[in-house]
């Protein structure tokens, strides 16, 4: 591996050593500080290793190997990006023992170097070094702890004295332990292993443990992307401390953290958790194996909200006059990068109360009971699991919230707030148990580089979806609520498949849409189909104008699960920037499941869809395990020839179009919701021809009236023509209102105003780069490539107003496009 890692195209490593140690459960308490741009405090972490972490990794990799049907069901596999290369030029060879620092009173030397290098420094190889990273005993090298981290500076680390809490004896079962090293590690043990009807005891020990004193503190190093561990004398995982703690505070250009103004101009940030997750937030293990339960205590102004991924519904405690603390907390285990924060003056919007009519169309949407009852035990590792929840499972409609700036809290009240209960309802109605108990959704800063994001318990939405009715709103919320099955409660073992999550999250929205709009099977299928056509139009523009590398779904191949040794691995095309802004992976993932459905049947594909989430809950997936389940239960009379291995070469492997969705869209006749834009495309195209003349009253086109998604099709068709005149796009405006629709609409408005230098519109164009930086992106380009100099000046002027608040990676693609 290339040491020198360019993060604007190159991979991302992850770096953890998840094979030998794994955290098990992270207890945050940080402050917020807005003035200084900095979130400070502690992070302690329980930590599990030994023959356990052992064990379970052995099998994992061994069954992961066959590939066979039970390979995927195990709980603790390994994650599968491809391998970092051999480096064993080896962390012994860089005599790490003099870099090794112990901090005095509480703070580390940071002159010269705060522990966190520019990239242009060398990042060193720890993916498997047999010499610091194994569990074995190997001579007098003692064991390194390798933990995910970058633009911190951290500031201390210490073992915690656990055994100095009151009334934890009860977690040492051999009284005859006398190395209190390992009477600590036992209690640790002890305390990870604690059945799920304890989880509640199980949190309150963490955070009396996590208040413990010091007993020691710890050597260790940071380089650009990794911050090292160990302790004189711990020579394998089995004797390195299992629960420490680490000091330490973010720096405010970190790029795990967005600090901004909110849309009234109030401070505020929140985590994207991308493009490098969360290690610039606190130091974790990256890798998705690295599943973990967290706590999280954040104290900040009392002006302020402060919303994070966790089961309860928080509320602020007064510390002291000016200052509030929120505790937030976790029993599901989940990968550290699903973890998201967002503190600001958020104001909560009240729902108003629902009818009995509204309550009633809500359980309408719900099928037979007994489709939900997840039959037997589940595969995940113990937690308080809601599909073993007989309550949980008949629930329609999870609690909720919504937050948004003051200045939207109108929109939101017109808009979200009626959607939430109906999205959530038709979720259910498809899928069954929400994997979540509870849910917040935030309208975000208007910098957020898209139009949704999903965490645990905390969705985040764009305020560009709340804009020109409801319809966008709703796509975008489905699509996020989605992700609580997949995405969030199913994850992808390897994250170069995107697909598994982006591709389902996709492929549900247009089913939870239809069901939450209450529309007829017909109804639900035109509307499905003219969201097919868009798709497979934004499909083919999209492999058109991308790197063929970054077309694949499944670009590691037969490799893809591998990791190193340690479990250090990288994430392939992880910092390339102009992945961040590709769809490819939603839009082939979203046709291959199409695709499967018609050979089963929608029946039978829901069935099976509701089966395979009762499987895989709280589990980490590769492509192969969906596929091998769905072939199961597709009848041999429907296979057809599917198999696994053509499925692979046909749709996730090879870059373009596939073969089948190829043929499948040349076959299939066109939605009558298309046909009605075509005819409308044809009166647009003749009234653009007609000569310029007066007209006598009633001799002018009659155009219907279209759909949101009908709109964007139209539009779409229009930008096709060479030439529009100044008229015909003065009445497009003026029939369609199209200042007035959505941000999907206005979108391509904005192309054709660009493409046809529809100057007495370009004030449009400004006000969409400015208010709707989720889809903006793109519009910088058509402005560059006209090669028009009114254009290019209000693209940069645009850009020069909005840099300072813009997200990173948008800011560089649009600076390149620009500069």
């Amino acid at each position: 591996m290339d040491t020198k890692l360019d993060p604007s195209r190159d991979d991302l490593p992850l770096m953890a050593n998840t094979s030998h140690i794994l955290v098990k459960h992270y207890v945050l308490d940080l402050d917020v500080d807005f003035e200084s741009q900095i979130i400070d405090g502690t992070l302690v972490l329980f930590l599990e290793s030994g023959n356990r972490s052992r064990k379970k990794n052995g099998s994992t990799e061994e069954a992961c190997r066959s590939e066979s049907s039970e390979a995927c069901r195990c709980r603790k596999p390994e994650p599968c990006h491809a391998p970092v290369a051999d480096t064993r030029t080896s962390l012994s060879k860089m005599e790490y023992t003099s870099d090794f620092a112990i901090c005095g009173k509480g703070e580390r030397d940071t002159s010269g170097k705060d522990g966190n290098h520019d990239n242009q420094e060398q990042t060193y190889g720890i993916s498997s070094s047999k010499h610091c990273c194994d569990t074995g005993n190997h001579g007098s090298e003692d064991f390194l702890l390798v933990l995910d981290c970058c633009d911190l500076s951290v500031l201390k680390v210490e073992e915690v004295d656990v055994a100095a809490v009151p009334g934890i004896e009860k977690f040492t079962k051999s009284p005859k332990l006398t190395v209190v090293s390992e009477l600590r590690n036992q209690i640790v043990r002890e305390l990870v292993t604690l059945p799920a009807d304890r989880w509640r005891e199980q949190l309150d020990y963490y955070a009396r443990c996590s208040q413990a004193p010091g007993c020691g503190e710890l050597l260790f190093d940071t380089d650009t992307w990794s911050l090292q561990i160990k302790k004189t004398g711990a020579q394998t995982a089995t004797d390195f401390p299992h629960a420490i703690r680490i000091r330490y505070r973010t720096k405010p250009q970190g790029r795990s953290v967005t600090w901004t103004s909110d849309q009234s101009g109030r401070p505020c940030v929140y985590t994207m958790g991308s493009p490098i997750n969360n290690r610039a937030l606190f130091p974790c293990q990256e890798p998705p194996v690295a599943m973990s339960t967290w706590q999280a205590t954040v104290r900040a102004a009392a002006s302020f909200v402060v919303l994070t991924s966790g089961e309860n519904s928080a509320k602020p405690t007064q510390l002291r006059e000016g200052c509030s603390s929120w505790h937030y907390y976790v029993t599901m285990p989940m990968p550290a990068s699903t973890f998201t924060i967002a503190v600001g003056p958020w104001t909560e919007v009240k729902p108003e109360t629902c009818s009995p009519c509204d309550l009633a169309a809500e359980r309408s949407l719900s099928p037979p009971k007994a489709d939900f009852r997840c039959v037997g035990v589940c595969g995940h590792v113990e937690y308080p699991c809601r599909f073993q929840n007989p309550s949980a499972t008949t629930q329609e409609v999870i609690p909720h919230r919504a937050f948004a700036p003051v200045s939207l809290t109108g929109a939101c009240q017109e808009t979200l707030l009626q959607l939430l209960s109906p999205c959530l309802s038709a979720a259910h109605s498809v899928l069954g148990t929400h994997p979540f108990s509870r849910l917040d959704v935030l309208i975000v800063p208007a910098n957020f580089p898209s139009l949704g994001m999903a965490s645990p318990h905390l969705v985040f939405l764009s305020q560009s979806a709340l804009t020109g009715g409801r319809h966008l709103c709703g796509t975008r919320l489905c699509h996020e609520i989605a992700h609580a099955w997949f995405g969030l409660a199913i994850g992808a073992r390897d994250w170069t498949e995107e697909w598994l999550s982006e591709g389902f999250a996709t492929h549900l929205e247009d089913v939870f849409w239809a069901k939450a709009q209450q529309l007829a099977p017909h109804e639900a299928q035109e509307q499905q189909e003219l969201r097919a056509s868009l798709r497979w139009r934004r499909l083919q523009d999209e492999l058109r104008n991308s790197p063929e590398q970054l077309q694949v779904l499944r670009p590691n191949k037969e490799k893809t699960g591998h990791v190193s040794d340690s479990g250090a691995s990288v994430i392939k095309h992880g910092l390339n920037p102009e992945k961040v802004f590709m769809q490819v992976h939603y839009l082939k993932g979203y046709f291959l499941l199409q695709f499967l459905a018609k050979r089963l049947g929608d029946d039978t594909y829901f069935s099976f869809l509701r089966k395979f989430v009762h499987t895989f809950h709280g589990q980490l997936i590769l492509s192969q395990d969906f596929l091998q389940m769905l072939l199961e239960n597709i009848p041999e009379e429907k296979r057809l020839g599917l198999s696994v291995e053509s499925i692979f070469r046909d749709w996730l492997e090879r870059p373009g179009l596939p073969q089948p969705l190829q043929t499948e869209r040349q076959a299939g006749a066109e939605s009558g919701l298309a046909r009605q834009v075509g005819a409308e495309v044809a009166k647009w195209t003749r009234a653009n021809r007609r000569p310029r003349k007066r007209k006598r009253r009633g001799s002018g086109e009659v155009f219907a009236k279209l759909l949101p998604d009908q709109l964007v099709l139209l539009l779409e068709h229009l930008l096709e023509q060479k030439t529009l005149n100044p008229r015909t796009l003065r009445s497009l405006e003026r029939t369609y209102c199209l200042s007035q629709q959505d941000a999907e609409v206005r979108h391509r408005w904005c192309e054709l105003i660009v493409k046809h230098k529809y100057t007495r519109a370009y004030k449009t164009v400004e006000e969409f780069l400015q208010e709707d930086q989720a889809m903006g992106i793109y519009l910088y380009g058509e402005l560059m490539v006209s090669e028009d100099a009114r254009q290019q000046q209000l693209a940069r002027r645009c850009f020069q107003l909005t840099k300072e608040q813009m997200d990173r990676c948008s800011a560089q693609v649009v600076a390149e496009m620009l500069f």
